[in-house]
C-alpha cells in the first residue's frame, strides 16, 4: 500500500517509487544503519566483554553467536524508532511536516508491517539459535509498549520533561542485559554484579546522546520542536551536557576499577572526555548550526570510545 498523504514538502517522485526504495531513504533519515549498527555493535560488543571480564572467563563469545544476537539488539532500537513514529505522529504532522511520515514517503501502514516483520524475525531467531534469551527479549519488548503508550500518563509527561526522559532511558539498560545476557546466561553462570555499574553507565550515555542530538543554534529553533537549547537555553543546555558525559565519566571509571582494568583505561576515558568535550566550550563561544553539529557528533565519538574501552580491548590488567 503506498502512502497517499502529501504536503508542502513532499517530493512525488519519492513517494511513488517501489517500496524498498522509500525504505531504504526512510533509514537514511530516521535510523542510519550504518551509523546505528556502529553504535549498537560496540555497545553490544562491551556488554559482552565486560560481563567476561567481570566473571574472569577467557576470551570472547563464539563470534557467531555475537553477530546473531547483535540483529536481534540493532533491531530493537530499530523498533524504538518506530514506535515513536506513531506516538510522535500528531505533534509531527503538525510541527515537522518535513520528516517522511508527514510528507507521505512512508505511511503508518508499512511502518506497522514493517514492525510485524522485523519483530517476527527477532523472535524467530532468537527461538531457533539461543531460546533461553526470549525472556530477556520479551522484557524488553514489555516495556517497549509501555513506552509506546507512554505508560498511560501521555499528557503528564508531555508536561514533565525530566520525567518523561528518566521512564524512557530505561529502555537502554534493558536491551544492555539482553546484550550482556549472550555471554552470561548462553554460558550457564549468575550475571556478575559489575554489570551494575555498567547499566547505569548505559543509562546515562542514554542522556548523553538524548541532551547531545537535541543541542541546537538560535536559529535552528523551530516552534513545537523540542531542544534543551529552547528550554533551558544556550548555556544551560551545554552545561546539562557536560554535566551528564561527566557522569558518565565517573561512572565509567567506577566500572574499570571494579573489573580490574589497568592505568590505561583511565588515560582513554580522560582523553576521549576532553577530546569530546571541545565541540561543547565551541558552541558556548559560538551558537552557530556547525557547532550544535558537532555536539551531537561528540556525543556518537563519546558513546563508541567509552563502550570500547570498557570492552577492555587495551585496558584491561
Amino acid at each position: 500500500m503506498k502512502p497517499i498523504k502529501q504536503n508542502a514538502f513532499s517530493k512525488p517522485e519519492q513517494n511513488n517509487a517501489p517500496l524498498l526504495k522509500r525504505l531504504y531513504w526512510y533509514q537514511n533519515e530516521r535510523f542510519p544503519l550504518l551509523g546505528h549498527g556502529l553504535l549498537v555493535a560496540a555497545f553490544s560488543f562491551s556488554a559482552i566483554a565486560y560481563s567476561r571480564h567481570c566473571r574472569g572467563a577467557a576470551g570472547f563469545v563464539p563470534w557467531d553467536r555475537y553477530f546473531t544476537g547483535i540483529f536481534t539488539t540493532i533491531t530493537l532500537f530499530l523498533l524504538v524508532r518506530i514506535f515513536d513514529e506513531f506516538k510522535d505522529a500528531e505533534d509531527d504532522a503538525q510541527y515537522r511536516p518535513h520528516l517522511p511520515v508527514p510528507r507521505g514517503l512512508i505511511s503508518f501502514e508499512e511502518l506497522k508491517w514493517l514492525g510485524i516483520v522485523v519483530a517476527a524475525l527477532q523472535i524467530a531467531i532468537n527461538a531457533y539459535f539461543f531460546p533461553v534469551m526470549l525472556w530477556l527479549y520479551f522484557a524488553v519488548i514489555g516495556y517497549l509498549l509501555l513506552m509506546g503508550k507512554e505508560f498511560f500518563v501521555a499528557e503528564w509527561l508531555k508536561k514533565h520533561q525530566f520525567w518523561y526522559v528518566v521512564s524512557h532511558m530505561f529502555i537502554i539498560p534493558l536491551v544492555d542485559i539482553y546484550a550482556s545476557g549472550l555471554d552470561w546466561l548462553l554460558d550457564g553462570a549468575a550475571a556478575p554484579k559489575g554489570l551494575l555499574f555498567f547499566f547505569a553507565v548505559s543509562y546515562m550515555n542514554g542522556i548523553v546522546l538524548e541532551v547531545g542530538r537535541k543541542i541546537r543554534a538560535p536559529e535552528q529553533e523551530a516552534e513545537g520542536v523540542l531542544t534543551y537549547t529552547a528550554m533551558l537555553g544556550a548555556g544551560r543546555a551545554v552545561a546539562l551536557w557536560i554535566a551528564t558525559l561527566i557522569a558518565t565519566l565517573l561512572l565509567s571509571a567506577a566500572a574499570c576499577r571494579y573489573a580490574g582494568y589497568s592505568n590505561i583505561a583511565y588515560y582513554l576515558l580522560a582523553g576521549i572526555f576532553v577530546l569530546c568535550t571541545t565541540p561543547a566550550l565551541l558552541y558556548w563561544r559560538q551558537k552557530t548550526p556547525r557547532n550544535a553539529k558537532f555536539v551531537e557528533y561528540a556525543s556518537a565519538l563519546w558513546t563508541i570510545g567509552m563502550y570500547l574501552t570498557l570492552s577492555g580491548i587495551l585496558s584491561a590488567s
